[in-house]
């Protein structure tokens, strides 16, 4: 079936329309952070985001009110806990994980691959994209906070950037 009638038609439609603006408004207001995946936390907002807009769209139980609510909610509650975190560390501590040293001067780092699951393959991969194409080159390997690895090749003097990762 293609359809049901054309007032359900006409509702997506119309609620579409309605709640883009709305979601682009709440987006605006919230500022850049709400779709940064700085962390795992922001990651979940943002589908948290995608998932309110599907529901209101095709949902006929959700009122646009409803919806509306919820993405003002969800960016609430995501600003809540930046500033949070940024005002008690030990909350940030919480919410936030800290940067890893996977590889250091071309060692793989193996206690810490194995507390983050990491494979040397996948630090391989990462060092591939960096267009390098050997691991002794490479001052350090850091998986970041989104789930990102960066690379650090030995000619950049790392040591000005790796002060918060764990080692």
């Amino acid at each position: 079936m293609l359809f049901d009638n054309y007032h359900g038609l006409i509702r997506v439609a119309v609620i579409s329309v309605m709640a883009y603006a709305a979601l682009v408004f709440v987006l605006r207001f919230a500022g850049k952070r709400a779709l940064a995946k700085l962390n795992a936390y922001d990651l979940v907002v943002t589908i948290a985001l995608g998932s309110t807009l599907a529901t209101v769209l095709l949902t006929r139980n959700v009122a646009f009110a409803e919806g509306l609510l919820a993405f003002f909610m969800l960016a609430l509650l995501q600003w809540c806990v930046a500033r949070l975190s940024i005002a008690f560390p030990q909350f940030r501590s919480l919410i936030r994980s800290q940067p890893r040293l996977l590889l250091s001067d071309g060692q793989y780092q193996h206690d810490a691959m194995v507390d983050e699951r990491v494979t040397a393959s996948e630090v391989d991969a990462a060092i591939r994209k960096a267009g390098v194409g050997r691991r002794e080159r490479i001052a350090a390997v850091v998986l970041e906070t989104d789930g990102s690895m960066s690379v650090i090749e030995k000619d950049d003097k790392p040591s000005t950037v790796l002060g918060d990762v764990k080692r």
